[in-house]
């Protein structure tokens, strides 16, 4: 074998197309936890510019030994310098092609930001929210996306109110709402609807009287776990461009040593 230096090409083996004979297909394999920058649309026809997580994955045939891993990098370097969400199932068709696998599925999650004004003095602040587009790729079929986006709120525990003469306890909860789509929903759709089903919402940038009225708000509305993820279940039934999901919420309780958890399926598997 010559070195390159000398000008004469260098045969290296392409050892992942070697074939295997342990006759075991692999339903995942890729690259993991590689960042990108991306572009976002928000409700307000504005464009975010912020910084993705990539999980990309194909399947792998029995016979072969392995994957080729720099073909995901080179997929996500051929595009834009920043991915738009518009381009993501083009890349997710891309991949299987570029793999020559039958499946594909790419994980991109960021965080999303909005613009929310205090109840009462208006100043205004941003909110962060942690959102993941999940595409799906198989058999030459659609690709299927999902959008997955957790929300954090404040809830109330009802029981507490019920029995203290005065106060109750309350703490920050994560709703994570994961639907699968059939239409276009906005990111702001799915937490304008948990925000509302909450015993409050949260804010970046609260004044004294806007801390009243939070306060007095939760106090107003209480739920138990139960009630959140039921609540948030209804309304997302009601949206024709959402084909399945999952709502789970997790108290991270105040006087426990535990968190509160709750989940709700639809369809529902049980």
């Amino acid at each position: 074998m010559n070195h390159p230096a000398t000008g004469i090409d260098t045969l290296i083996e392409d050892v992942q197309s070697r074939e295997d004979t342990r006759r075991i297909p692999i339903d995942k394999v890729g690259i993991k936890g590689i960042r990108h920058p991306v572009r976002v649309k928000d409700r307000t026809q504005q464009e975010q510019h912020t910084i993705a997580t990539f999980n990309m994955y194909v399947n792998l045939p029995h016979n072969f030994k392995g994957t080729h891993m720099s073909r995901f990098v080179e997929i996500l370097e051929s595009h834009e310098r920043e991915i738009t969400t518009e381009s993501f199932k083009d890349i997710l068709i891309e991949t299987a092609s570029r793999l020559e696998a039958e499946s594909s599925h790419i994980e991109m999650s960021f965080p999303y930001f909005v613009h929310k004004r205090a109840p009462v003095s208006g100043v205004t602040s941003l909110m962060d929210y942690e959102v993941t587009l999940i595409g799906e790729f198989r058999d030459g079929g659609p690709p299927e996306i999902t959008l997955k986006v957790m929300v954090p709120v404040t809830s109330l525990c009802p029981c507490s109110k019920q029995i203290s003469d005065y106060g109750a306890h309350n703490q920050r909860s994560h709703v994570t709402v994961t639907a699968k789509l059939k239409g276009f929903v906005w990111i702001e759709e799915i937490i304008d609807l948990v925000e509302e089903e909450a015993s409050c919402e949260l804010y970046g940038l609260l004044k004294r009287p806007d801390e009243k009225y939070v306060t007095e708000r939760a106090y107003d509305n209480p739920k138990f776990v139960e009630d959140m993820v039921r609540d948030v279940a209804v309304r997302l039934k009601q949206n024709p461009n959402i084909a399945s999901y999952t709502v789970e919420s997790e108290n991270f309780e105040s006087i426990h040593n535990h968190s509160a958890y709750a989940m709700v399926t639809y369809p529902h598997t049980t």
